[in-house]
């Protein structure tokens, strides 16, 4: 019976693809801490939903960045231990969950309120609104551009991505909303961009809650055929089965697999066991496989099992 690992340890903790990316999202979060601060105390000096509406992205995006720092360090400094055997990876994506829920929070209550204020939409001065927006604006620019590649690779930072994109949108709506009011007084421009803002950032956040449930819930990775790979495992020479296959995502670009492979009597387990770990690195780069190859005698004993 062969046992083996496709490493003898889980990746290294510098491995999570988060970690690449913590002085970008240090400086988003002093950003972004900035220009929420500006716009909450502006927004409510001048009775602007639109502004409040951003400050309140802000806020969300402020505090997800917050948590998906926390989250890197968690992950980068409480590596695997006996009573953790993955270590902390999970905090990433449970970081990606909040910020989901906290986005939906925030585009419900603005949607709610302007719905409130289309009856009887307050005067709101426009000029304030527009330089305080074109502020957000460029601190959004900033902040997208250093986070637009981290989002490719790392959920995490994916949250944090999808909440600057939310206030880049925001910040455009409302330097329109500003304008329009500054130019024609028309009141009404203040709630429509508000409610825009808010249904804006509801579809980018139902993607983002669905990836971090994917994960959480241990489907297969997105983008790995586990079908095609059970057939090409089958293949191998000397493999008669495969069983207890199992595919699965500890954080962004950290895929795990594990599973039994059932041998003829006469063969080279260790070749085996190589062979296998090299088609899941080099076809399907999943580096970290725990297989089990073994007899028949020893495959029957999973058949009894219930799950």
């Amino acid at each position: 019976m062969g046992h083996g690992h496709g490493h003898g340890h889980l990746p290294p903790r510098s491995a999570s693809a988060s970690g690449r990316y913590v002085t970008s999202l240090t400086v988003a979060l002093v950003l972004g801490a900035v220009v929420m601060v500006v716009e909450a105390g502006v927004g409510f000096a001048t009775s602007s939903l639109a502004l409040i509406s951003d400050a309140g992205h802000m806020f969300t995006d402020v505090l997800g960045v917050g948590m998906a720092l926390v989250a890197v360090h968690l992950a980068g400094r409480s590596g695997p231990t006996f009573t953790r055997t993955f270590g902390m990876y999970r905090a990433e994506v449970l970081a990606a969950l909040a910020n989901a829920v906290l986005l939906f929070g925030v585009a419900g209550y603005v949607v709610y309120e302007a719905i409130q204020r289309l009856t009887d939409p307050p005067e709101v001065p426009g000029l304030p609104v527009l330089v305080v927006a074109a502020l957000g604006l460029v601190a959004n620019v900033i902040a997208f551009l250093l986070l637009r590649r981290g989002a490719d690779e790392s959920l995490n930072v994916r949250g944090a991505y999808l909440e600057v994109l939310a206030d880049l949108v925001g910040s455009i709506g409302v330097l329109v909303s500003g304008a329009l009011t500054l130019t024609t007084g028309w009141r009404y421009a203040d709630p429509i961009i508000g409610v825009a803002i808010g249904v804006f950032v509801l579809p980018r956040t139902v993607v983002l809650a669905r990836r971090a449930l994917r994960i959480l819930f241990q489907h297969a990775p997105r983008g790995i055929d586990v079908e095609a790979l059970n057939s090409d495992l089958h293949e191998l020479p000397g493999v008669e089965d495969v069983h207890d296959l199992h595919v699965w995502t500890l954080t962004s670009g950290m895929e795990v697999a594990s599973a039994h492979l059932t041998v003829e009597s006469d063969t080279d387990s260790a070749e085996v066991l190589s062979s296998a770990q090299r088609l899941l690195s080099s076809r399907y780069a999943i580096e970290h496989a725990t297989l089990q190859v073994e007899p028949r005698e020893s495959a029957r004993r999973c058949e009894q099992l219930r799950w």
